[in-house]
């Protein structure tokens, strides 16, 4: 193995990685002909806050990949243990009663972990399969308990769930639903508690009711007897960094457990010390009866999720049938030993320095998006932790957005690279930051030097400015 020849691609013009991406790699929630036109950004390297393409540009990442690279890129390690087990046992599967020492390590390490009582951990490849098999968890508990009625899901509107056939539908974003037949028929919404934009604006206690409310006109619309599960975000990423006023993950809880539905909890984006604790339950002394996790858990470094179990759901599934009888939901890569290795790892940097890091720049995050939101394109800025968002308006007054064939989103993602960071420029023209927690008080600052030189520039564009009410 020492003198094995060097399986290295042959060196490539950076042009013709760009042709060859066109030609053959789909790239996700993206627009096959606009990819095709637009090209690749082809990244190279990556250390701390910065990335490195082919062409030798360096941009500072306020978006830690997609909002998952928390302990930031060059950790050596990650690298060493990851290389580490690779050599030792690259791959063991989790059937037939086989497992391997790092994924018991990890498992149990959540546990303690989790809030009390998620005691049970289900390893899987990312977010949208851990959504996925909570939905298959949940089936078979209402089964298991006699209750096979019981099949409606309800979410919230802005939502995120996942892309796979299932949580898609559970998420509630156009792009997801548009010509995959999607939400199916037991999948249902409610309105998201968006503070910026609910009737009785930033009203604490009039957000958390109008949630409660909504819950329980749908539970009494579909019948109490129908409803599996309420599953939501405790902040909703995707849908622009939608964050609820304190209070409300709790009030959603104690909803559930009136009305006798289970509570699902999708913390892929929100956990592991992206809102300040290890996991955004944690703020308000939340125990969900699921929990979804990915991204943070290994930090982006190798792919991995986990769905996290209640021990009162596990035990009434493991009573439903005889011991010999499997419980027929698994992925070949469950457990995968080498992510599983890469998670242990990063959680060791999160408890030795990083979440502490994260709270300390997360106040600077703060002032930053205090003191920019007065500036004449930003209608509101919202954050928690180190997760936050710019929404950008046309009128700050009437809170109007803007024209679609403005193309705000498109602008915006064009100007911050330009001005080398790296943001997410959402359509309804917000602004998302999910930085590092290794992220610096000055990377801080130069993160929203380049951002408000990019909504100067696009302020300066003379249709925009027409556009201002």
């Amino acid at each position: 193995m020492e003198n094995a020849p060097s399986r290295t691609p042959a060196h490539r013009s950076n042009q013709s990685l760009v042709d060859l991406d066109r030609q053959h790699l789909i790239h996700p929630v993206t627009s096959f002909r606009g990819h095709e036109a637009h090209g690749a950004r082809v990244l190279a390297s990556g250390d701390g806050m910065w990335l490195t393409d082919i062409e030798g540009k360096k941009v500072l990442d306020a978006f830690a990949g997609l909002w998952c690279v928390n302990v930031g890129y060059g950790q050596e390690s990650i690298v060493e243990v990851a290389m580490e087990q690779m050599r030792r046992l690259p791959y063991a599967t989790g059937y037939f009663h086989f497992g391997s020492e790092p994924a018991i390590l990890l498992a149990d390490k959540l546990a303690s972990l989790a809030p009390e009582g998620l005691d049970h951990v289900y390893f899987t490849l990312g977010g949208s399969d851990a959504v996925d098999s909570a939905i298959r968890y949940i089936t078979h508990y209402f089964n298991a308990i006699g209750k096979p009625e019981k099949k409606q899901f309800i979410a919230l509107e802005w939502g995120y769930h996942g892309s796979s056939s299932n949580g898609a539908g559970l998420t509630a974003l156009a792009n997801f639903h548009r010509g995959f037949d999607l939400p199916r028929p037991w999948q249902h919404h409610i309105a998201s508690p968006y503070p910026y934009r609910h009737p009785e604006g930033h009203d604490d206690a009039a957000v958390i009711a109008s949630t409660v409310a909504a819950i329980e006109a749908k539970v009494a619309e579909l019948g109490a007897d129908k409803v599996a599960a309420f599953c939501c975000e405790p902040i909703q990423g995707s849908g622009g960094v939608i964050v609820p006023p304190r209070g409300w993950l709790k009030a959603i809880r104690e909803t559930c457990d009136r009305l006798g539905i289970l509570m699902l909890v999708d913390e892929v984006i929100t956990g592991f010390g992206r809102t300040g604790p290890m996991f955004a339950c944690d703020d308000e002394g939340v125990s969900p009866d699921f929990l979804t996790l990915a991204k943070g858990l290994t930090a982006g470094y190798a792919p991995m999720g986990a769905v996290l179990m209640a021990d009162h759901v596990y035990q009434s599934i493991a009573d439903s049938a005889p011991a010999a009888l499997p419980v027929g939901h698994g992925f070949t890569y469950s457990g995968h030993p080498v992510s599983a290795a890469v998670g242990l790892e990063v959680i060791r940097l999160y408890e030795n320095g990083l979440l502490e890091n994260g709270k300390k720049t997360g106040k600077r995050f703060d002032h930053h998006l205090d003191r920019i939101r007065a500036h004449p394109l930003v209608g509101d800025t919202r954050g928690r932790g180190l997760l936050g968002a710019i929404e950008l308006v046309s009128n700050k007054e009437t809170k109007a957005g803007f024209a679609p064939e403005l193309d705000i989103a498109g602008r915006l993602s064009q100007l911050t690279w330009e001005n080398d960071v790296i943001v997410r420029c959402f359509a309804n023209a917000v602004i998302g930051f999910a930085p590092a927690l290794c992220c610096s008080e000055n990377e801080m600052d130069l993160i929203f030097e380049r951002v408000e030189r990019s909504l100067d520039q696009l302020l300066d564009m003379p249709d925009v400015r027409q556009a201002l009410g």
